[in-house]
């Protein structure tokens, strides 16, 4: 149905609430204190819009609920496991399947198989886990993606993009001997979710079989990369969501998905693949880290509705209203003149802490001072994506700086209304209103070796 002259409306109806409490400005100052400054220490009840991740996070359909119900778990050959095959194999033309408990554990089986100590990884952005996949196995991610992204005041319809001179010269200085990949994230969720041309991914396809280096895909949120190939590049106008990410897949030879994001479901993951030899290699390690190859770390109720889940993904209606409803946030904040990435990418708004709090120094954590002001002051619960989870250099031990400094705030799947968008509109033009007033930095006082900003601790200079 199309009727262009009333206003958008979602494609679902609500059949169940949650509540959620409101708490106090006093309360939060006393709860993040406790929390050691660092968000994700933080108790659920302790937060009114939570936008830490849209991962897991969302609200599952009828059907998946239904498809929970009739989960097969049965450790060996489960119709759940075929059910999810099926579907993959279908929207993704890959035909051989590896469940996992989530993302990181597909990083881990799909790295453990081929990454080995002094490789070189390039890709676009690196997401943190992926990072630290790779240099746990004393290997290194070079980041490739083009220079645009890293202007968040330009306006580029893909950001995500791969710099093909960055890549080429990276194979031409290491050569296949130290590249067993290259993975591109789709789309950049380092970048501020920017999406990744059909275009770039053909260009790199064809460079990547031209130096006989395999490309995976980072596929977490295909289909919202597809939603904006469809509505970015005029050759796929006419086509579907579906007939888009088979032809984007055609040009990888595998993926690794953490299904908690575009698979509309609350935990799983998996690798898929072209090569049986790849596969063969990697189910070792799925074996002895997550589970039997047919289910991996998955339950057969969850793989039920991740095949569920990834079909009403890649439905145009659905993407349709998702990705409105974090540009219609986007539009409120540009409006207002708050400091983001633009353009608004698929899933999150990504506030510019360069821009927004410049006065704070870089070494006092910026980005992290922001989002905790976000939380004192709205009860609004954001995630650094900066200086903290660049974490230190693996070598010299010291801080890395990354052009960007962000705070992004990721909406989770049909969850929340445009009247919370429009509450969190509204605590950000309060926050930037005051930005001239002195802000208060902050040190680290504990880190653990690697991804530090899951249980870093803080304090206030």
């Amino acid at each position: 149905m199309n009727i262009p002259e009333f206003p958008f409306a979602e494609p679902y109806k609500i059949k169940t609430v949650e509540k959620i409490r409101r708490s106090t400005p006093e309360e939060r100052e006393k709860w993040i204190k406790e929390a050691k400054y660092n968000l994700f220490k933080l108790k659920s009840y302790q937060v009114f819009i939570d936008l830490l991740t849209d991962s897991g996070t969302g609200a599952m359909s009828d059907e998946q609920w239904a498809e929970m119900m009739r989960g097969d778990e049965s450790y060996a050959g489960s119709r759940s496991f075929d059910l999810l095959k099926e579907t993959v194999e279908r929207i993704t033309g890959f035909k051989y399947l590896i469940p996992t408990h989530q993302g990181r554990g597909a990083e881990n089986v799909l790295f453990s198989a081929l990454v080995k100590e002094g490789d070189i990884i390039p890709g676009n952005m690196h997401f943190d886990t992926t990072k630290a996949h790779i240099e746990l196995r004393k290997a290194t991610a070079l980041d490739c993606t083009i220079d645009e992204a890293y202007d968040t005041e330009h306006y580029h319809p893909f950001k995500g993009n791969v710099d093909l001179q960055k890549l080429e010269d990276a194979f031409k200085k290491y050569g296949r001997q130290r590249i067993p990949f290259v993975i591109v994230t789709v789309t950049c969720n380092t970048a501020g979710g920017q999406p990744v041309s059909m275009q770039n991914i053909r260009e790199v396809s064809a460079l990547c079989k031209k130096y006989g280096i395999p490309l995976y895909f980072d596929a977490a949120r295909f289909a919202e990369n597809t939603y904006f190939i469809k509505k970015r590049e005029r050759e796929f106008k006419d086509k579907s969501i579906k007939q888009i990410a088979k032809e984007m897949f055609s040009y990888a030879d595998g993926m690794l998905m953490s299904a908690k994001k575009d698979g509309l479901v609350n935990i799983g993951g998996f690798i898929a693949l072209k090569d049986e030899e790849t596969y063969r290699k990697a189910i070792v390690y799925n074996i002895l880290y997550e589970g039997f190859i047919t289910y991996g770390g998955m339950a057969g109720r969850d793989m039920g509705a991740l095949a569920v889940g990834l079909d009403e993904a890649t439905e145009f209606d659905y993407l349709e209203s998702r990705v409105e409803q974090v540009h219609y946030l986007g539009r409120r904040l540009m409006e207002l003149e708050v400091p983001v990435q633009q353009p608004i990418g698929g899933h999150a708004i990504y506030l510019d802490a360069n821009r927004f709090v410049p006065t704070i120094p870089r070494e006092q954590f910026r980005a992290q001072s922001l989002a905790i002001e976000l939380y004192k002051v709205g009860g609004i619960r954001g995630v650094e994506i900066g200086t903290i989870m660049a974490d230190r250099d693996p070598v010299t031990r010291e801080n890395r700086y990354p052009k960007l400094e962000l705070v992004r705030l990721a909406i989770p799947r049909r969850v929340y209304s445009n009247n919370h968008m429009n509450f969190v509109a509204e605590v950000l033009k309060h926050i930037y209103g005051t930005r001239h007033e002195a802000k208060t930095g902050y040190r680290i006082v504990y880190e653990p070796p690697i991804l530090r900003h899951f249980t870093v601790e803080l304090e206030k200079i």
